[in-house]
């Protein structure tokens, strides 16, 4: 009996893990002061002054390959076309900071 509990809360392990989506160990808080003090300018309210179509908003994130983490840590790190990068201006722990916010105001509509 002790073997199929085992089994059963090992199978439940397996699984959960398995298909939660991956927390991103990152403050959305400090990232929203960091948004505020280094992105707005070019993205307030998830919009993008330089090339409209280009937004933060969810569906254009989609379109573009950059709804995770990783695509927009790589974005803010290395900046791209009018982006500039922001490794050396900001720590990695911030610029993860600044994602988790960017993809928590997304899948708020930015509202």
């Amino acid at each position: 009996m002790k073997r199929i509990i085992t089994v059963i809360l090992l199978g439940i392990a397996i699984f959960t893990f398995a298909f939660s989506s991956p927390a991103l160990a990152a403050d959305s808080v400090s990232g929203g002061k960091l948004f505020s003090a280094n992105c707005a300018s070019c993205h307030a309210g998830g919009k993008n002054l330089v090339q409209a179509d280009k937004s933060l908003k969810k569906n254009a994130l989609e379109k573009y390959s950059m709804y995770s983490a990783e695509a927009i840590i790589a974005q803010i790190t290395k900046g791209k076309n009018a982006m500039p990068a922001f490794r050396g201006r900001l720590k990695a722990n911030e610029i993860e900071n600044v994602a988790a916010y960017v993809l928590e105001q997304a899948d708020k509509d930015w509202k």
